[in-house]
């Protein structure tokens, strides 16, 4: 049965969809059956794997409101083992028509329930906000990985998110687990960002990744073609760390050593 990580962080510019995008291909390059739920309105998740938000027929929104399978709705993407559960504008209505439906921060659940045997991994990429919509991908997930930027406001929202998820796990989810913090968008040459991966890492210990990724001119390219960075190049930083992450992810679980990660 797939394991189900939502990374999220009701803090915009912090690299979410990006490291959705890239930490999904990096686990379908090594091998493992991988789906990207675009959780999403803004559909960056879609558009940055190479499908048209307005081409999308049926996505996760119709799947949420009942007008189709969740089978119907997946799409295969040109990375090999790769799948994405697209999402376009019409999601934004979603939480409205959802209101009055019988536990509806289960919904992503549900839906997900009936393909987790297809699948080694599946990431859902959650929209900037603390919704009905990201409550039902913490309702859905295993576990929750937190990209923060190393800048300055990051433990202030880091810190309230955390509590967020705590609400979730006593009343909603009391199986979830944080996979782990990451520092996304570093640059070494600034104190700065050394300043605030020393804090994050001091505060929250073994909660956060050992990997850094490290900002990467790449990483921001490889949305306006279509394509993970892994496939728009390979050899960049930006793509090695997140092979790197996902190695890490699958170490952690037993699902390959650490000689062979490194």
């Amino acid at each position: 049965m797939g394991r189900v990580i939502a990374i999220t962080n009701q803090k915009g510019g912090v690299g979410k969809t990006s490291s959705a995008i890239n930490l999904a291909a990096s686990l379908a390059i090594l091998e493992k059956k991988t789906l990207i739920i675009d959780a999403d309105p803004q559909a960056n998740a879609t558009s940055g794997i190479g499908i048209n938000p307005k081409e999308v027929k049926h996505g996760i929104y119709e799947c949420l409101v009942g007008d189709a399978a969740i089978k119907d709705s997946i799409i295969s993407t040109e990375t090999p083992h790769l799948d994405i559960l697209p999402s376009h504008v019409d999601l934004v209505g979603a939480e409205i028509e959802l209101i009055n439906v019988p536990s509806r921060e289960r919904i992503i659940s549900k839906l997900i329930d009936g393909i987790k045997d297809s699948y080694d991994y599946i990431i859902i990429d959650c929209s900037p906000s603390l919704g009905l919509i990201t409550v039902n991908a913490l309702a859905a997930a295993d576990s929750v990985i937190i990209p923060v930027q190393a800048e300055y406001f990051a433990l202030e929202g880091l810190g309230k998110l955390l509590n967020t998820i705590k609400i979730v796990q006593k009343r909603i989810n009391a199986d979830l687990q944080i996979e782990g913090i990451l520092i996304t968008m570093f640059d070494q040459r600034l104190r700065l960002a050394n300043d605030v991966n020393q804090e994050v890492r001091k505060h929250f210990e073994e909660l956060v990744f050992e990997t850094i990724i490290h900002r990467n001119t790449r990483i921001g390219e490889a949305p306006s073609v279509g394509k993970p960075v892994i496939l728009f190049d390979a050899s960049s930083k930006g793509a090695q760390d997140y092979l790197n992450l996902a190695r890490e992810i699958l170490v952690k679980h037993g699902q390959i050593s650490e000689a062979v990660a490194s």
